[in-house]
């Protein structure tokens, strides 16, 4: 994203070149109305913009998009900017004029990040619904389990006996896809909901 349609233009070209499916966008604006790619991606971005400063659009989609790294370029940087977005979690900060290969070797190893942050969140969207499949009382047994708890522990907490708490421990293992105790407490520590009954 740049303000100047012939640096637009080059990249464009640059960046179809390496493979890749460009998309080009003259604003933020244009950018935000852009429905959030589902795709390995990385936004190249010009720090001057003509309706929104780059580092503040950096701001507003970093907690919405973090599975988007951002590779910041300017013609006219200075160390406080490039402090302030490489803290805010830019990729990478490119002053003008660069080296294609730069900015390329930059995009490879952005779209790496944003293919793995992606497989996490798909993760992660699996581990909900399976959790979601659990029944409330299944939920208990799950956050005593990974609490630590003994099966005679939780049935006498829960007034129940304790072959009950191991069919419902059997049920957590195979609705959560768990190999082991040790896979269903990692699994747990992702899910707030189970940390919040933790603690």
């Amino acid at each position: 994203m740049d303000d100047d349609v012939s640096v637009r233009e080059s990249l464009e070209l640059m960046i179809r070149s390496a493979g890749w499916l460009p998309e080009l966008f003259e604003s933020a604006q244009a950018f935000l109305a852009r429905p959030r790619p589902t795709v390995p991606s990385c936004l190249v971005l010009d720090v001057n913009l003509p309706d929104l400063n780059g580092l503040d659009l950096q701001t507003s989609i970093g907690t919405n998009r973090p599975e988007m790294p951002i590779i910041f370029i300017t013609g006219y940087g200075d160390i406080p900017l490039t402090v302030r977005a490489m803290k805010a979690g830019a990729a990478e900060f490119l002053t003008k004029p660069f080296e294609d290969e730069v900015l390329l070797r930059a995009m490879v190893d952005a779209l790496e990040h944003s293919r793995a942050a992606l497989a996490q969140e798909q993760g992660l969207h699996v581990l909900r619904n399976a959790y979601a499949s659990l029944t409330p009382r299944e939920r208990e047994v799950l956050a005593m389990v990974v609490a630590g708890r003994l099966n005679k522990q939780i049935a006498a907490d829960l007034s129940i006996s304790e072959i009950t708490v191991k069919a419902h421990r059997g049920k957590v293992m195979r609705k959560m896809h768990a190999r082991s105790l040790p896979d269903l407490v990692k699994m747990a520590a992702q899910l707030p909901t189970v940390s919040a009954s933790q603690s």
